[in-house]
């Protein structure tokens, strides 16, 4: 491989002569062999892009970067989001704790991208483009890292997660209307109880992602806030006046998204409590879930030995030594995710709390956690509404049958006949391995006509009166 000298304050390095990156990025790869390598989200990196642009153009607007310089800025930030520059980031999310490598690595192959398309030869020294003192002007890695994560963190959550949660719930909310009419035993600590309908039953999957993503936007706002203009510490040093709130409101227009000033900047810069809040926010939906995808699990089991009351469909065989053998298996990859989730929700909240003074300087990984968070709890709901969801139906059969047997019917003999009479019915059908109501007739409490009247496993659901 070829390379060429790239000069920082500390000296000479060599680097890549393809690669647009230079001393500082170079030195980042070569002391951080963590992990692999370009680890860092290419989300953080478009989003970095957006801030740069927004920076250049308000520079220029304030007289403090000239307009050939800032449009040259613009124009290879363009090209970064659009994805072409992506191999230009080879950075580890295991570095400095504040991102500078990664705000390096943007200022160097904007630098060196633009003296490129100005027809020069990265082996020369003398560059049209300073890294710091143009495509850094009014920035520190500070204030534009955790901008970079709002971005990405806010983009991703409206544009992706959001869209695929809603329609998981929609999905849940046909299923739930479709089988209102489906009645079947209800099951409390892993026992009969009293009946509900399967419709019923889902209803409460549909309530539990409305809570979920209600609870997602109201984290919306706090994400919202930018930290763009603190500089270093929070105080703006070496920004001219205007500048906080024109960069701002530049983002927000190239974004087409409802970026605001952070209200503090101190508390921008030194703590990452947006991050925190909303991804607690993943965290109960990955909670919610969990709990839905193992209901459907128990409910399916068996087929024919377990309580198999839904069928999922059958996607793929399951075993390598019994024929026939299906498995739950996209309920298998929802519920991994959802445990990956609530173990990243761990590791933003330790680096959450470690802000230190002035600066936070655990961001690389929080928004590493987020982004993983948000993206697989994406496409897993997208995968599993697809291929497991729209294809469950109910096992009426099944249902009926459980229905039949359960004890737990006597319950509504309970007002009729006292609580002690019906616990002697359920007591002696579970004995002697007969029904509820044949129980009833044997001890002489009921006779079949008042237990035909009284005992209605649909109105026991509360449907109606």
């Amino acid at each position: 491989m070829k390379h060429r000298l790239e000069n920082d304050t500390m000296g000479a390095v060599k680097v890549p002569q393809s690669r647009y990156w230079g001393a500082q990025t170079q030195r980042s790869l070569d002391n951080f062999k963590i992990g692999t390598s370009g680890s860092m989200p290419k989300e953080i990196v478009h989003s970095y892009a957006y801030v740069k642009k927004a920076a250049a153009m308000i520079n220029a607007e304030l007289g403090v970067l000239s307009e050939e310089k800032s449009k040259l800025i613009a124009k290879v930030c363009d090209e970064i989001i659009a994805g072409k520059l992506d191999d230009h980031f080879p950075l580890v999310v295991w570095q400095t704790g504040s991102g500078t490598h990664t705000n390096m690595n943007c200022n160097e192959v904007i630098a060196n991208r633009i003296h490129v398309i100005l027809g020069g030869n990265l082996n020369e020294e003398k560059r049209f483009i300073h890294p710091i003192d143009d495509v850094n002007k009014s920035q520190s890695s500070n204030d534009t890292f955790p901008t970079a994560m709002h971005i990405a963190a806010y983009t991703k959550l409206i544009s992706y997660l959001i869209p695929k949660i809603e329609l998981l719930k929609e999905t849940f909310a046909l299923k739930s209307d479709s089988m209102m009419d489906i009645v079947k035993i209800g099951r409390t600590h892993w026992m009969d109880a009293t009946p509900l309908t399967l419709g019923q039953e889902f209803s409460g999957y549909v309530s539990q992602l409305e809570h979920g993503l209600r609870g997602l936007r109201n984290t919306l706002p706090h994400l919202a806030e930018l930290a763009i203009g603190g500089t270093a510490v929070g105080t703006g040093l070496n920004t001219v006046d205007g500048y906080k709130e024109k960069v701002v409101n530049k983002i927000a227009e190239l974004t087409s998204l409802p970026f605001i000033s952070a209200q503090n900047m101190f508390e921008a810069l030194s703590a990452n409590d947006a991050i925190v809040e909303s991804h607690g926010a993943l965290k109960q939906l990955a909670v919610s879930l969990m709990k839905i995808a193992n209901d459907l699990r128990f409910l399916a089991s068996g087929p024919r030995s377990g309580i198999g009351e839904i069928s999922l469909p059958v996607n793929e065989p399951g075993s390598s030594i019994m024929p026939g053998k299906v498995n739950p298996t996209q309920i298998e990859a929802l519920t991994m995710v959802c445990a990956q989730i609530i173990g990243n929700d761990t590791t933003i909240s330790i680096a959450g709390s470690n802000g230190h003074l002035e600066l936070n300087v655990f961001k690389p990984v929080m928004i590493k956690a987020f982004l993983e968070s948000a993206t697989l709890l994406a496409d897993a709901s997208q995968s599993f509404n697809d291929n497991c969801l729209v294809g469950i139906v109910p096992n009426r059969i099944k249902i009926n049958n459980n229905l039949q047997k359960t004890l737990m019917l006597v319950t509504a003999l309970t007002p009729q006949i006292g609580y002690d009479n019906a616990a002697k019915i359920a007591q002696k059908a579970y004995v002697d391995n007969i029904t509820i109501k044949e129980a009833a007739i044997e001890l002489k409490i009921l006779t079949g006509e008042q237990f035909e009247l009284w005992v209605d496993p649909f109105k026991m659901t509360g449907l109606v009166k």
